[in-house]
């Protein structure tokens, strides 16, 4: 008995109907995040913590600051920093590929059409054309789900990496700041040095010339002025040097940017402003780099995905439809039908590609495992180095004091001629290191508060939507 003639829609229907069906599961691992125990995260700080402020405080310390410099600063670093320019291009790049992943599950449709005129054995003959081509892959393994799924990831951490440049240009730019105004600091210091031990220099000569005094000690004097002059320049020399790291980081003209600086008298902020009394574990989240590292680890399970598809079959619907006239006849052929692509031999190629897409997700894993340890060991280090600035304070403060008063004297007492020129010339070395050493562990306060601020994310939220 003779079958009935199967028509292409009727042939095709089933075709469709299974491979809808089929492409609503996708091979390849579905993702989780890694757990906080594959990750080492501790449940608390080993270091202690300093006292005064609280975490929301912490992640606002430019504000608290309260210095118009640095904001200033803060930004112009932000309008014009290539490394920011740098993460958005990056962005860019990568919302493309999004569209493009997402685009390879849609139909495509492409048209044509042309004219044209010949004359054969004195018969002129004109033909027109149009044609319409259209193809559809059916995304029966979810090749093009996980491709869409690796690029959203992607995008996110582009977008985390431009937050995490963000971050770590602000701590930059306060670093070198907070350097800047310990430098000024020294700096007055050590000039004023300089002035007393050029004065007791030209004391001591006068002396020794009127014979009251013995050569050495003009000679002693003379070179401690010397010495305090040099040290005085070594030192304008390092804020200059600073100076010029602010004008790379700000994009500022020098002029503009010194005299930006100038506006105030160089001091430093107090440095319990950065004070931090509770600090959750699990601010370690809100870190920049660690989301991009996770996200990397996201795109990396789904490309496993992309290379298992791709062990499997291919199905896709193509068509096309095309109209022609010559001398006024018309013809329309048209085509409609499946193609099944099957990869029977391919030498290993295509299960060597799932263990290489493996291997590059186990190799993501890694480095968020790694980023995530680096991270509290950089939060702990911070607070046990500004642990120890704030406790060594007090201490150092009242050293300079001491030092301080007790050079005073020695150089009252020199002058009524009741000391020698070395006790004066030790008492004033005493007191500069103090006073520098003041300055110096005032100063680290700040700096490992910024490091801590940077640590813990520098106060940005996770936020996966566009960055503008």
């Amino acid at each position: 008995m003779l079958l009935p003639p199967i028509s292409p829609a009727r042939s095709v229907l089933p075709l469709l109907l299974c491979a809808l069906l089929s492409a609503c599961a996708a091979v390849g691992p579905n993702y989780d995040p890694p757990a906080a125990e594959q990750l080492t995260v501790p449940s608390q700080w080993q270091a202690a913590l300093p006292h005064g402020g609280d975490t929301k405080q912490l992640l606002s310390w430019w504000t608290r600051l309260q210095d118009a410099s640095l904001n200033r600063l803060l930004q112009a670093a932000e309008a014009s920093s290539p490394s920011l320019q740098k993460a958005a291009a990056n962005i860019t790049s990568a919302r493309a590929s999004v569209t493009t992943a997402r685009a390879s599950g849609q139909p495509t449709l492409s048209g044509s059409a042309s004219a044209s005129r010949n004359n054969t054995l004195g018969s002129a003959q004109t033909t027109t054309s149009g044609g319409l081509d259209a193809s559809w892959e059916i995304d029966l393994f979810g090749s093009v789900r996980r491709s869409a799924e690796s690029a959203d990831a992607l995008l996110q951490a582009r977008q985390a990496d431009w937050h995490d440049a963000r971050v770590s240009l602000a701590a930059e730019v306060a670093t070198n700041y907070v350097t800047y105004r310990a430098c000024q600091l020294t700096l007055q210091t050590v000039q004023s040095s300089a002035l007393s031990n050029q004065a007791t220099a030209r004391i001591t000569q006068r002396s020794w010339q009127a014979g009251m005094t013995a050569r050495a000690d003009a000679d002693l004097a003379d070179a401690s002025a010397a010495s305090a002059s040099a040290s005085a320049i070594a030192q304008q020399a390092e804020c200059d040097v600073t100076i010029k790291s602010l004008v790379a980081l700000t994009g500022l003209a020098e002029p503009a940017l010194r005299q930006l600086l100038d506006v105030q008298p160089p001091k430093l902020p107090p440095p319990d402003s950065l004070a931090v009394q509770t600090l959750p574990v699990d601010l370690l989240s809100q870190r920049p780099d660690l989301v991009s590292a996770e996200r990397a680890l996201a795109a990396a399970s789904a490309k496993i995905g992309v290379a298992e598809a791709d062990r499997y079959p291919r199905l896709s619907l193509t068509g096309s439809l095309s109209g022609s006239r010559t001398n006024g006849v018309d013809t329309t052929p048209w085509s409609f039908g499946p193609s099944l692509s099957l990869p029977l031999l391919n030498g290993g190629a295509k299960r060597a590609a799932v263990d290489s897409a493996q291997a590059a997700y186990d190799l993501a894993l890694a480095t968020y495992q790694q980023s995530v340890r680096t991270a509290v060991q950089e939060v702990e280090q911070n607070l046990v180095q500004q642990t120890s600035a704030e406790r060594r304070t007090a201490d150092v403060r009242r050293s300079a004091e001491g030092y301080r008063a007790y050079a005073s004297a020695v150089e009252a007492n020199w002058r009524a001629g009741g000391d020698s020129l070395l006790n004066l010339e030790v008492a004033r070395r005493n007191a500069i290191a103090a006073e520098q050493n003041l300055i110096t562990v005032q100063r680290d306060q700040l700096l490992y508060g910024i490091a801590l601020y940077k640590a813990v994310g520098g106060g940005w939220s996770v936020s996966l939507g566009d960055v503008k």
